[in-house]
């Protein structure tokens, strides 16, 4: 068993229309990277995972319970498990790295 991983070698995972996803974990924590195509949007839901992420690329709005943020590169986030969160692509393409605690079983 490996390791290592190339994400750009990973299949995606359509999550909704226009959002894309590429994952891999281990025992207790997961690893992904979410591709949002401009105008695509991930609606608000929530689950027991607690997630944590980074904007690596474009402009999202998100919201995590009653707070609501633009968020560019380098910002971070971090939603409890239960918390329901949506996100949107403003403007063009973003890419987020998400992280999962546990991993989630339905990204496997």
């Amino acid at each position: 068993m490996s390791h290592f991983y190339d994400l750009e070698r990973i299949d995606s995972k359509e999550l909704v229309r226009g959002v894309m996803l590429q994952a891999v974990w281990g025992e207790k924590v997961m690893l992904s990277r979410v591709d949002i195509s401009p105008g695509a949007e991930v609606p608000l839901h929530d689950h027991p995972h607690e997630q944590a992420g980074t904007l690596l690329e474009g402009v999202m709005e998100m919201t995590i319970g009653d707070e609501t943020r633009e968020l560019g590169p380098g910002d971070s986030y971090v939603i409890p498990g239960g918390v329901q969160h949506s996100a949107r692509a403003i403007g063009g393409r973003v890419i987020v790295l998400d992280i999962f605690s546990p991993p989630r079983e339905e990204y496997k």
